[in-house]
């Protein structure tokens, strides 16, 4: 192979490498949101509802704020078992290309260039261990006047005379996303308000 064909691999991995570095620390990321719902339902009637699903996902409630209609549930999240895997995947097999580049550009040293292959493990347990952290959902609920949303959906529950609630939930994005699915699945009418 020609040297031109070697340095510019070599630096293409380097890219990869640093693109995978970068990957794997966005694994770890909180992603926090605040999503905003109006729902069918009394004020009262939500927060029970609330408070039931998050106690089943294993939250328990932390504060609460009985003038706002506000409370914090706390909960350990655990890390997902195939994303560990497939981050030591993504590593074995980066550092097996970066190790292959190596080994050609140096063949004086082919012997030790192989020792970075030993990094893939690190990618898993540093997703592992900044995975694992307690998190916190809170949800304000407060009655939603007639005139404050304009939508369809609204107007409709208000001609027929149906107490609705407006929920501001503030936590992880998986976790607003299984909460909207759950209230899909019990048929409890909402919508998104926003």
């Amino acid at each position: 192979m020609q040297s031109p064909v070697l340095s510019s691999t070599f630096f293409l991995t380097l890219l990869m490498m640093i693109g995978l570095v970068f990957f794997i620390r966005a694994s770890t990321k909180e992603r926090i949101e605040v999503v905003r719902l109006a729902i069918a339902q009394s004020p009262q009637t939500a927060i029970d509802q609330l408070q039931q699903y998050f106690q089943q996902r294993s939250y328990y409630l932390v504060e609460t704020d009985l003038a706002k209609n506000k409370q914090v549930f706390e909960g350990f999240v655990r890390p997902s078992i195939f994303l560990a895997v497939l981050l030591f995947v993504l590593a074995a097999v980066g550092c097996l290309c970066l190790g292959l580049v190596l080994s050609l550009l140096l063949p004086e040293w082919n012997p030790f260039v192989w020792v970075v292959v030993l990094l893939a493990p690190a990618a898993s347990l540093f997703y592992w261990k900044k995975s694992s952290r307690l998190e916190q959902v809170s949800f304000k609920v407060e009655s939603l006047a007639a005139g404050s949303d304009t939508s369809e959906s609204s107007k409709d529950a208000v001609q027929s005379n149906q107490e609705q609630s407006c929920v501001t939930v503030m936590g992880h994005r998986d976790e607003l996303a299984s909460l909207q699915d759950v209230l899909k699945q019990q048929a409890v009418a909402f919508h998104l308000l926003d």
